[in-house]
C-alpha cells in the first residue's frame, strides 16, 4: 500500500503555540462558584472553585460485551454500544430526577457532580455525601433491571466510587461541545475508589466517611458500605423517587424513542477530519485505527499543592498543556480528539485509504505522535517555568494501542454524548496506566503490527523510557521504517531553505571575493 503524505513534529511551529497559549491564560480569574452560575461557559482564562461531591459509577462488564464474540467484529460492537447505551439512558433519567449533575460519561465510567445543598445550609457537606450515596445506590438497583434479553443485552455490574471537597472547575470542549471539568482531589480520588477493584458496591474515601460518621478503614477500596449504612444514607437523603418509578419511566421513553440500529462505515484518513457532532447510532464509524491515550503524570498533587495560593498558574499549566497536546495529534499527526478525560488525552489515529487501514504505518505514525506528544510536553513545561511558574512533578504517560475501534455518539437527541469504545480503547488505557511520567508503553496488537523497528524500539516489555520524536524519528529511520524515513525527509525539507539561505550569507561574500 502506498504510503501517504508524512506527519512530523516541529519545534517551531510547538513553540509558537505554546507562547500563544501561555499570552491567552496570562490573566486567570478563580471565582467561588454558586448555584446561579452555568458550568457549560466557563471562559478559557477563569476558573471556579467548587466544594461539592464527586461520584464516579464504573460499569465492571463492559469488557465482558467486548468479548461476546471470539473475534472482535461489528456483532461484539453493536451490542457493546447498545449496552451503553441503554444503561446511560437510565442513569441520564436518574441523574436529571435526583438533582445531580454529569460531568462525563466514558465509555463504562460516570463521573456526576452533587453540589446541592449549598453551604450555606447546616451540614450541608454531610448531607451532600449521603445524597450521593443514595443516588449511588439507585443507580446500582436501576442498572440491574436495564438489561434486554431480547438483543442479548444484560444488565450492568456496578461499582461506585465517592469522595468531596473543593475542586477547580473549568472548560472542557470548544465549539459546541464546551463542559466542565473538575481538576482536584476529590475527583480523582473518587475514580480510584470506582475503579480500585471488582466486587459491585459503593466505595467512600476515607475523608467522605469522616464527613458522615464512620469510621476510616485500612484500606478503603477494599471496602463497600454495608447495607445499614447505605440504608441511613437513603433515609436521610429522601430522594423522592423509586427505582420502579426509574425504570418504568426509563422503558416508556425506549417505547417512544427506541435506540436506532448501529450502522458502521468507514472514515476515510485522515481520522482529523471526522465530525463527531454529526455521528449517531445509525451514522456510526469503525475502522482498524490506533487509540492514544497521554495523561498527565502528577498532576492530582500538583493541584492539590497549588489550589490555596497559585490556583491561577494550575489552570495556566492544564489549558497550556492541554492545548499543546491537542494540537500535536490534530494537526502535527492528522489524529482526531476523542475527548478529555480530566488531564488525560484520548485520540485516534489512522493511516490507509476509504477502503482499508494501512496498519504498520499506522503504528508506525502513532509512535511518532507519542514522540511528538512528550517533545511538545518538555518544551510546554520549559516554557512555563520561564514564566515563574512552577511544574515539580508533572510527567507524561503514554500508552497506545491498534486494532479495530468505534467512534459514534449515544444518548437522547439534544443529549448525546461522545463514544469510542473497543478492546484497543480499553487495552491502550491500560497500557498508559502501567507507564510512569516519562514512560510510552506500546499495546500487544500494536507491537505485533508494527513493523520491526517499532518493535526493536520498544523491545519486550513493550515499554521505553524517555521516547521524544527525535529519538522517536531516528530510532524509526535508522531501521528502515518508511513512515519514520519521510518524516525525516519532510522536515529536513522544511528546514532546508532557511539552512540554504543562512549559508549564502556566511559563504558567498568569501566566494566572491575569490
Amino acid at each position: 500500500m502506498e504510503i501517504s503524505m508524512p506527519k512530523n513534529w516541529n519545534y517551531d511551529r510547538a513553540a509558537k503555540h505554546i507562547d500563544r497559549k501561555i499570552e491567552e491564560v496570562e490573566t486567570v480569574s478563580i471565582v467561588d462558584y454558586h448555584r446561579d452560575m452555568s458550568l457549560e461557559n466557563i471562559p478559557g482564562n477563569k476558573a471556579y472553585r467548587v466544594d461539592a461531591v464527586h461520584l464516579y459509577a464504573d460499569i465492571l462488564n463492559l469488557d465482558d460485551m467486548l468479548h461476546v464474540t471470539a473475534e472482535e467484529g461489528v456483532t461484539c460492537h453493536k451490542r457493546t454500544l447498545r449496552f451503553l447505551n441503554l444503561h446511560y439512558r437510565a442513569v441520564h433519567r436518574i441523574l436529571s430526577r435526583c438533582e445531580a449533575r454529569r460531568v462525563d460519561f466514558h465509555n463504562q465510567r460516570l463521573h456526576a457532580l452533587v453540589a446541592r445543598p449549598s453551604n450555606t445550609e447546616n451540614n450541608a457537606e454531610t448531607k451532600r455525601i449521603r445524597r450521593a450515596v443514595a443516588i449511588a445506590q439507585l443507580i446500582i438497583d436501576v442498572l440491574e433491571e436495564t438489561g434486554d434479553s431480547d438483543e442479548f443485552i444484560p444488565s450492568a455490574k456496578v461499582r461506585v466510587g465517592i469522595d468531596a471537597g473543593e475542586a477547580l472547575a473549568v472548560n472542557n470542549g470548544r465549539r459546541g461541545g464546551r463542559e466542565p471539568l473538575f481538576l482536584g482531589a476529590p475527583a480523582n480520588h473518587a475514580a480510584k475508589m470506582s475503579g480500585g477493584g471488582s466486587r459491585v458496591g459503593i466505595y467512600l474515601t476515607n475523608n467522605a466517611r469522616t464527613v458522615i460518621g464512620l469510621a476510616t478503614v485500612d484500606k478503603p477500596a477494599a471496602t463497600a458500605l454495608t447495607t445499614a449504612e447505605i440504608k441511613e444514607c437513603q433515609d436521610e437523603a429522601r430522594l423522592g423517587v423509586s427505582k420502579d418509578t426509574i425504570v418504568k419511566e426509563w422503558r416508556e421513553d425506549l417505547e417512544k424513542n427506541p435506540i436506532g440500529t448501529f450502522i458502521f462505515s468507514r472514515h476515510t484518513p485522515p481520522l482529523r477530519t471526522l465530525d463527531i457532532t454529526a455521528l449517531t447510532p445509525s451514522n456510526s464509524k469503525r475502522q482498524e485505527a490506533a487509540s492514544v491515550y497521554a495523561d498527565i503524570d502528577g498532576f492530582t498533587a500538583y493541584v492539590a499543592k497549588h489550589i490555596d495560593d497559585a490556583a491561577e498558574d494550575v489552570v495556566r499549566v492544564f489549558h497550556v498543556i492541554r492545548a499543546e497536546l491537542d494540537r500535536v495529534l490534530t494537526c502535527d499527526f492528522d489524529g482526531r480528539r476523542i475527548r478529555f478525560i480530566g488531564d488525560c488525552l484520548h485520540g485516534l489515529l489512522c493511516d490507509g485509504t476509504a477502503h482499508s487501514t494501512d496498519d504498520p504505518e499506522s503504528v508506525s505514525t502513532a509512535t511518532l505522535c507519542a514522540g511528538a506528544l512528550r517533545s511538545s510536553f518538555e518544551l510546554a513545561l520549559e516554557k512555563l517555568q520561564d514564566q515563574g511558574i512552577d511544574v515539580d512533578g508533572l510527567g507524561l504517560a503514554i500508552g497506545f494501542e491498534f486494532g479495530p475501534m468505534t467512534v459514534t455518539r449515544l444518548g437522547m437527541q439534544g443529549d448525546r454524548v461522545r463514544c469510542s469504545v473497543s478492546r484497543g480503547v480499553l487495552a491502550s488505557e491500560t497500557e498508559q496506566s502501567r507507564c510512569g511520567g516519562d514512560e510510552t508503553a506500546i499495546g500487544a496488537s500494536a507491537y505485533d503490527a508494527g513493523t520491526q523497528a517499532v518493535r526493536d524500539l520498544f523491545g519486550t516489555k513493550r515499554k521505553v523510557n524517555a521516547l521524544d520524536y527525535n529519538e522517536a524519528v531516528e530510532a524509526l529511520s535508522q531501521k528502515g521504517d518508511k513512515t519514520a524515513a519521510l518524516a525525516k525527509r519532510e522536515a529536513f525539507a522544511l528546514v532546508a531553505p532557511a539552512i540554504a539561505s543562512a549559508s549564502d550569507r556566511i559563504v558567498r561574500p568569501y566566494t566572491e571575493s575569490k
